[in-house]
């Protein structure tokens, strides 16, 4: 009955209505090929499982290069004033909290509680993806409680959003883009290609060249990629099942579960993961861009360090 496809269109939706309130704003310095942007994305979220292959490939390519050309600028905010925000926050003080914490408790409880439960014949959460429908209903929710609270509105919101979204800028694209390319090397035979180097060109039967190469290359796909969930199967399926799990007999659980600790260590030193390095940056209107960066490197490259040595001694 609720299904993880109705959050694609609700995403494609609020992002048709960005862009309209981009072209609607004759300040912004360029809002034409920002509203298309916005407008083109939003609607490859909406039908995109419709559209031909290649009319989507088209599309990714040319929202790549309204961003490279400079098409997508960030328009003037116009934030609420501090004296209304201060006044808003003192009133509502913890209650500010509630609209945050309903996304983690209504996905956890949909996910959990609601699991595999129907009404008459139709499962209430899509069966395929109970998790992102949950989430879903979460994030609705969560907007309801925050108009609530604050006795406003939903097209209030939907402005808030636009701000939010112009800020982000291509940043918010950034993820997509790089799940497309960690399932486009998976289908392209990279961790074969790894597995191939690895056994040409290091020693694979000294156990702590192998590991260190496991866990730093795990760090090196991460950065490239911006996430360790795209890391994990190329270097699983080059160095940790073939050569840390065949040849070595080492634990699975344990391989597995350091090797996504080590890949998520790369995720903290690069910018291609933008949800996690550059949103924060854009958000709290720091200068320097790769500050959060900067501030993660030391902490990422002590938990590389230990998990090497971890992994060769509890494998």
């Amino acid at each position: 009955m609720i299904s993880s496809e109705y959050l694609y269109w609700l995403a494609g939706a609020l992002l048709i209505a960005t862009s309209l309130l981009i072209a609607n704003d004759s300040s912004h310095p360029r809002r034409w090929w920002s509203a298309l942007f916005w407008s083109d994305l939003g609607l490859l979220f909406i039908s995109g499982d419709w559209m031909p292959a290649a009319s989507v490939g088209c599309q990714v390519i040319g929202l790549t290069l309204i961003v490279a050309l400079g098409g997508l600028k960030r328009g003037s905010a116009r934030p609420l004033s501090a004296t209304v925000r201060r006044t808003s926050a003192l009133q509502l003080r913890s209650k500010l909290l509630l609209p945050l914490l309903a996304i983690p408790l209504i996905t956890m409880y949909g996910s959990v509680a609601l699991k595999n439960t129907r009404i008459g014949a139709f499962f209430l959460l899509d069966p395929n993806n109970q998790t992102l429908a949950s989430l879903g209903v979460a994030c609705v929710v969560s907007v309801l409680v925050a108009c609530w609270l604050t006795r406003d509105t939903i097209t209030q919101s939907v402005r808030q959003s636009r701000e939010l979204t112009d800020s982000i800028g291509w940043t918010l694209l950034l993820p997509q883009m790089l799940g497309m390319l960690g399932v486009m090397f998976v289908r392209t035979g990279v961790g074969e290609s790894i597995a191939s180097l690895a056994k040409t060109y290091i020693a694979t039967d000294v156990r702590w060249l192998v590991v260190a190469v496991y866990t730093m290359g795990m760090a090196v796909f991460s950065m490239i990629m911006g996430g360790g969930g795209a890391a994990f199967p190329l270097m699983a399926g080059g160095i940790g099942v073939p050569i840390l799990i065949g040849y070595f007999h080492g634990n699975p659980a344990v391989i597995a579960a350091i090797g996504m600790f080590s890949a998520f260590a790369g995720t903290l030193m690069t910018p291609m993961a933008a949800h996690f390095n550059l949103i924060p940056v854009a958000l709290l209107e720091i200068p320097d861009k790769y500050a959060v960066i900067r501030a993660q490197t030391p902490t990422a490259l002590c938990i590389l360090i230990v998990n090497t040595v971890l992994l060769y001694y509890l494998m």
